[in-house]
């Protein structure tokens, strides 16, 4: 029976990696590049759909190096103890801005961004797999699972109510505010990753391949309940990418800039921030809520009808800073049903896990788990690039001056761009949650 520390420290994991750098690359990259850093509209799309291309080879291989790894420390481990301090710097790194022109610009974003997510997969898949070697009870894999996602959105909480302030006791331009809190918060998430590394044991030993072989990622291919969990894992990245992506255009574009409400500053982070609160809330009632409903596979398809009637609903909303509290109330309501399924989603890994290992005789957890580490980056980014798309489309231009260097924006067609934030934030992500409800009909285990 694992310590309470050791649940607490595995928390600390997915703290640093979704609570701090993943969230900030999902809700503040897309307008950071676009808004602030000076990339082109087409630029940042690029940027995104190229790292994705990129993480389709790095994140399969890096579950089967870490499979394969053998230390004093473990097996998935030492990724954790050694990757925490390149996860820090490289992240600071990616929230600097140098002062280049526009190809400069292009050649630093594209090639720090694509070491961030190199950096992030040595260090997030080995963490996700330890979840398959920490212990062999299904109950208590829902327990850490549930630990994580407490962790992940109780520091997402924390971090997105805390930004705008953060930004402004740091003041400057906003360039300065970004790479000030850059520092910090690569700090603040690699002592984390460390302290994961550090509080963890692995209990149970991987059975090993002796040698490496391209049949682990074959038998993949034959294995249903992976393929289907793998396109459930890329649909709920999608619908939590739409909205974090496009929320910082939504309070600038729609709602006219920052809300105040009785001294509360409700900018874009603090507006998802509520969510956060929520999630983290139902995340620890996650596995509560599967006992009651009886499995995990009905418990996140009735997680994701909640996220799709409370989304559709948000369209009809009108776009006005007198309704931000219904708005509020909206997205605390969608993360009711985010915050049911997100624990379930990596317990549903470790469940593959088993049955790989069951049907093939030796281990590929972190093989396995690396597709949900892809997912996650597939369907975050994916989305983040679409939004910067989609936006184009309807008249969002943005670009960096050749002269001053500073980042013009100019808006075409202002209606257009405002229903389109607008969609993005609703429909588009009601759309996923539905595509999520027809998946989980195929899938085949039923723990």
């Amino acid at each position: 029976m694992a310590k309470l520390s050791e649940k607490i420290g595995y928390a600390l994991g997915d703290a640093a990696a979704g609570g701090i750098t993943w969230k900030v690359m999902s809700i503040a990259f897309p307008f950071f590049f676009t808004n602030v850093f000076g990339l082109t509209v087409a630029d940042a799309a690029a940027l995104m759909l190229v790292a994705r291309l990129f993480d389709v080879v790095t994140d399969p291989l890096m579950g089967a190096i870490a499979d394969r790894t053998q230390s004093r420390w473990g097996t998935y481990r030492p990724w954790l103890l050694f990757g925490a301090i390149p996860l820090g710097v490289v992240f600071a790194l990616l929230l600097f801005t140098p002062d280049l022109g526009p190809t400069g610009k292009r050649i630093w974003a594209y090639g720090l961004y694509l070491l961030m997510m190199v950096v992030y997969t040595a260090v997030n898949v080995p963490y996700g797999s330890l979840l398959g070697v920490m212990t062999d009870d299904d109950n208590e894999k829902n327990q850490f699972s549930s630990f994580r996602m407490v962790g992940a959105y109780a520091m997402g909480f924390v971090m997105l109510f805390s930004f705008p302030y953060l930004q402004r006791m740091v003041g400057g331009t906003p360039q300065h505010q970004y790479a000030v809190l850059g520092v910090v918060l690569g700090a603040v998430a690699a002592l984390g990753t460390l302290a994961c590394g550090l509080l963890t044991r692995e209990r149970l030993k991987p059975i090993r391949a002796e040698k490496f072989s391209f049949k682990p990622f074959a038998d993949l291919f034959r294995n249903k309940p992976w393929i289907i969990l793998t396109l459930i894992g890329i649909c709920t990245n999608f619908f939590n990418g739409f909205r974090y992506a496009v929320a910082a255009y939504l309070m600038e574009y729609c709602l006219h800039g920052d809300v105040t409400v009785s001294r509360l500053v409700i900018n874009y982070t603090v507006f998802m921030m509520f969510g956060e609160a929520a999630c983290m809330v139902f995340g620890g009632l996650s596995p509560w809520f599967t006992q009651k409903v009886g499995s995990k596979k009905k418990a996140f398809g009735w997680s994701a009808i909640i996220c799709a009637v409370s989304s559709i609903l948000f369209f009809f909303i009108p776009m006005d800073p007198a309704w931000i509290w219904v708005m509020v109330a909206n997205v605390i309501i969608t993360s009711v049903g985010i915050g049911f399924y997100s624990p379930l989603l990596w317990s549903m890994y470790a469940d593959v896990a088993d049955y790989a290992t069951e049907k093939n005789g030796t281990s590929s957890t972190g093989l396995i788990f690396s597709s949900g580490t892809m997912a996650q980056k597939f369907g975050s980014a994916i989305s983040g690039a679409l939004v910067a798309m989609f936006l184009g489309f309807a008249g969002f231009v943005s670009a960096t001056d050749t002269v001053t260097g500073q980042t013009v924006v100019t808006i075409t067609n202002l209606s257009s761009v405002q229903t389109m934030i607008w969609s993005l934030f609703s429909l588009f992500p009601a759309a996923i949650a539905l595509l999520i409800v027809l998946l989980l009909r195929l899938y085949p285990i039923n723990k």
